[in-house]
């Protein structure tokens, strides 16, 4: 694979409508974000139902194209609304496909979604590479949430925690032609942070991480000093912000050429002033009410986008 320049940002995401949302107790030991519960199953589905409509709205009427698919009742798979776990999409026409921790998870990734995409949308899917086979040893690698990609430079940050695996983290970057900067991260009771995701984001020129959250010095050091090298300006965020899912964020770009970063309610409620002028600079913020998702299943609006830069279909290029 060549290291052909890659744009940082997307202007289409895929999405899935929940059908049978709730909270995940199988997920919830290595999720401290998830809450406690007290509303039924069927509550929680009539409020993840209209808080996805609602950003996924928003996210169509600035010129993001949305494509989405509704889950299935059967098998039941109460994080589907989560799809940027399973699958990401590259610019080179590849699906890389990851393995997860949870059991019931696992059933989330579906082929007829990747053929659909190509047969209904018009990407071109030009290979599949499956790292799903880690899940016999134990290892896994939950997609753009156990990695924050730096498209343009190739370089994949990654928290070390239960959902994400040196092993599979390797193969990864060894296949997709990606350097790795690993390091630990943990929360203000020492807990690892489950994705690393909901720590940090990178932009087009804009990086945002909780970096009080990577406590060993040398392995701050090496974050910070990889995003300066790459040419981004740094947004520290605070503990207090990071458990609001402000890290949790995603910039995007309009065909038009304008760039948004789509957040919760929450996560832009918890910035300050200056904050939000900082990232001003670069993008127009965008965001939605997402309380009940993020208080059942521990993640928010970025969690919910899997940024599809596929090449269109009329795009393909003839092999040289």
């Amino acid at each position: 694979m060549n290291k052909n320049k890659e744009s940082q940002l997307a202007s289409a995401v895929l999405m899935i409508r929940p059908v049978r949302f709730q909270s995940n107790p199988i997920t919830a030991e290595s999720n401290r974000f998830q809450g406690k519960i007290s509303a039924t199953p069927e509550q929680q589905q009539a409020a993840a139902a209209r808080q996805f409509e609602s950003i996924a709205a928003e996210l169509s009427a600035q010129g993001i194209r949305v494509i989405c698919f509704d889950d299935t009742p059967e098998p039941h798979t109460p994080d589907a609304i989560f799809p940027n776990n399973w699958v990401s999409f590259h610019a080179d026409g590849t699906v890389v496909l990851y393995p997860m921790l949870a059991v019931n998870r696992r059933t989330e990734r579906r082929m007829d979604i990747i053929d659909s995409l190509a047969d209904k949308y018009g990407f071109d899917v030009r290979r599949v590479i499956d790292l799903t086979q880690h899940e016999n040893d134990g290892h896994y690698l939950e997609g753009t949430g156990s990695m924050v990609l730096d498209r343009s430079n190739r370089i994949a940050y990654a928290c070390l925690s239960p959902r994400t695996h040196l092993d599979a983290l390797g193969d990864f970057a060894q296949q997709m032609d990606y350097e790795v900067v690993a390091f630990d991260a943990v929360d203000r009771d020492g807990a690892a942070i489950y994705h690393t995701n909901v720590l940090m984001n990178v932009g087009e020129a804009l990086a945002v991480i909780c970096d009080e959250a990577v406590r060993d010095s040398q392995q701050r050091e090496a974050v910070l000093k990889s995003l300066a090298q790459t040419g981004h300006e740094v947004l520290p965020l605070t503990m207090r912000q990071l458990e609001s899912f402000a890290g949790n964020m995603l910039e995007l770009k309009t065909p038009s050429g304008a760039s948004l970063m789509a957040m919760s309610e929450k996560a832009r409620k918890s910035l300050s002033a200056a904050q939000i002028r900082t990232i001003e600079k670069y993008a127009r913020i965008v965001s939605s009410p997402i309380d009940d998702i993020e208080r059942s299943a521990g993640g928010s609006v970025r969690c919910m986008l899997a940024e599809i830069h596929l090449p269109s279909v009329r795009l393909r290029r003839a092999p040289p």
